[in-house]
């Protein structure tokens, strides 16, 4: 399941320390818990998602996965139906590989990508459109290793760089705005959007159905949404019935 659809509200399941966890602006130790992934899972797919987003917190924070058996868990209680796409202390291409063949359908890379480029296209070389490059936005530049370092990269020029190695979609966060049910940085999705050809998902700040049709009319073909929906701002099928509503979609 490579492809996207015209456009998806993705629920995410992150998890830390075995549970479902929701950090503010990218901070460890911010997050408010969630309870158990697998039933978190569950729940979307009941209230209707067609993928899920699957983030190993403490892995991207420690650079090797260390929730493995809670996403594992997850993997194996979905229907092949469903989409599944993760990320989070994902270092090497045989990681991804071995990721791909147990049951994921598309890997994110952040920090791998930034540091060793040719991940990229290694991967894409056995499993076409299945890499998914996380460029996370804070101030203006691509930051990696749990939003902690800065790389100095501009992320519109960055996506359309990772777009010429295979990257099948373009993941941009926006750090800034992350967890915090405050709003969207618009102008900075499209800038991305316009900078590539493959798809962009939008992940950040959506605190309102107004948020995720904003997305959808800059021009992105999906969009992550993790606070507002454990908060209970929206239902996903509020989300997902307006954004099909707009542009006559």
């Amino acid at each position: 399941m490579t492809h996207l659809p015209e456009f998806e509200v993705i629920p995410a399941v992150d998890v830390q320390d075995g549970e479902v966890v929701q950090l503010v602006g990218g901070e460890r130790g911010t997050g408010k818990r969630y309870g158990d992934p697998v039933e978190a899972a569950e729940r979307w797919i009941d209230a209707g998602a067609s993928t899920l987003h699957l983030v190993d917190l403490d892995g991207a924070f420690e650079g090797e996965r260390v929730n493995a058996a809670a996403i594992e868990a997850v993997v194996d209680a979905v229907d092949d139906d469903v989409g599944l796409q993760l990320g989070g202390g994902i270092r090497t291409a045989a990681g991804a590989r071995d990721l791909l063949d147990t049951g994921l359908d598309r890997v994110i890379l952040g920090t791998a990508a930034v540091e060793t480029p040719e991940i990229v296209a290694d991967i894409d070389g056995t499993h076409p459109g299945s890499v998914v490059v996380s460029l996370d936005a804070k101030d203006g530049e691509v930051v990696v290793s749990g939003w902690t370092e800065g790389t100095g990269l501009d992320p519109a020029e960055a996506a359309a760089r990772y777009e010429e190695l295979g990257a099948g979609a373009i993941l941009f966060t926006n750090v800034d705005v992350e967890g915090q049910l405050e709003g969207i940085d618009r102008e900075a999705v499209s800038a991305v959007v316009d900078a590539v050809e493959i798809p962009v998902i939008a992940s950040g700040g959506v605190a309102t159905v107004e948020d995720v049709i904003a997305l959808k009319e800059a021009g992105a073909a999906a969009v992550v949404v993790g606070t507002a929906l454990y908060e209970g701002r929206f239902t996903l099928r509020e989300a997902q019935s307006a954004a099909d509503a707009a542009d006559g979609s």
